[in-house]
């Protein structure tokens, strides 16, 4: 009979799944941020914080059970030159749940937040060091890199709101301090070498948080959209087309966990717009933001729905 018993997905279950959380909370704070500049209903923001609060819970389990039973695999990803990189989705989900909880209890969202923050830290140390020590190959060089990067940038979304402004400028000043480093190895990566796996494909759209995000904590942290947050907001508007001229590559690839990477950073860039329309709501921008709006919630249900899809038919986790 144990010969005949299905293998256990468990050891294949990946740290990525925690880029759902990110997706499904980061669409909920620019659905809310879209109620309170753009007049839209303000049910759609708390049904998405709420459903990405139960997959937040899920997901832990999961990871922890794997983490419990099947602890080699674990650190196999912990020390893996690509994967490595994922573990931040963790920390990066608690953030977002927080900035999503403190409007309900300001007290419960400040301790994810101190959570959140400190494990960004010693991951981003961690992978730096790393990075430092060890050669790296370029073949490994992706854009999931830039998760710890964007990591420290978000803190300061709630941080600031809080008033831990000297907290927030340190993450904020860390983030955009290996940003442009960063963006210069992958661009350097993506054009001068060989095409990313199809497995990582969907990880180029990792370039867009970083500005769009750096935006809003940015603006969030002086209170104003000076040349430099002009410049960040209109260089994530500008990455975003070049992302949507260059769909024909993104179409047919495989469905995979993977596929979370393109959902939080398209939450990520309407956000900013919309909040660039706050600022600024005689020009172009409110319909900016309605349209990234609209492409990102297209993009996070249909990526949802082939999850629960992939789950339901135990497709879903596998070796790779």
């Amino acid at each position: 009979m144990a010969d005949t018993a299905p293998p256990s997905s468990l050891p294949h279950v990946p740290v990525t799944i925690f880029a759902s959380v990110m997706g499904l909370a980061g669409l909920g704070l620019a659905w809310r941020k879209g109620h309170s500049v753009l007049g839209l209903p303000d049910m759609v923001s708390e049904v998405f914080l709420a459903i990405a609060g139960v997959t937040f819970l899920a997901a832990l389990v999961t990871y922890a059970m794997k983490a419990l039973r099947h602890p080699q695999a674990v650190m196999g990803e912990f020390n893996h030159p690509v994967r490595s990189a994922f573990f931040s989705t963790f920390p990066i989900g608690l953030l977002l749940l927080a900035a999503g909880l403190h409007t309900y209890h300001a007290d419960s969202a400040f301790i994810l937040w101190a959570v959140g923050a400190v494990l960004q830290l010693l991951l981003t140390i961690r992978l730096i060091v790393r990075w430092m020590v060890h050669k790296q190959e370029i073949h490994h060089v992706n854009a999931a890199w830039f998760i710890p990067i964007v990591g420290n940038i978000i803190v300061p979304i709630l941080g600031a709101r809080i008033g831990l402004n000297e907290i927030s400028w340190f993450f904020l000043s860390v983030g955009l301090l290996f940003w442009l480093p960063m963006l210069t190895i992958i661009l350097y990566r993506v054009i001068f070498h060989d095409a990313l796996p199809p497995r990582l494909m969907p990880t180029l759209f990792i370039l867009l948080p970083p500005p769009s995000i750096g935006y809003v904590s940015y603006v969030g942290l002086t209170g104003t959209v000076d040349s430099f947050a002009q410049v960040l907001i209109n260089g994530a508007l500008f990455l975003t087309l070049v992302l949507m001229a260059k769909s024909k590559s993104f179409v047919g690839l495989p469905f995979a966990v993977s596929w979370w990477a393109f959902t939080f950073p398209l939450d990520a860039v309407a956000l900013a717009a919309i909040e660039h329309a706050h600022r600024f709501p005689m020009g172009l921008w409110p319909v900016v933001g309605a349209i990234l709006l609209a492409m990102a919630s297209l993009v996070v249900v249909l990526v949802a729905v082939r999850t629960v899809m992939a789950i339901a038919a135990g497709s879903l986790f596998h070796p790779e």
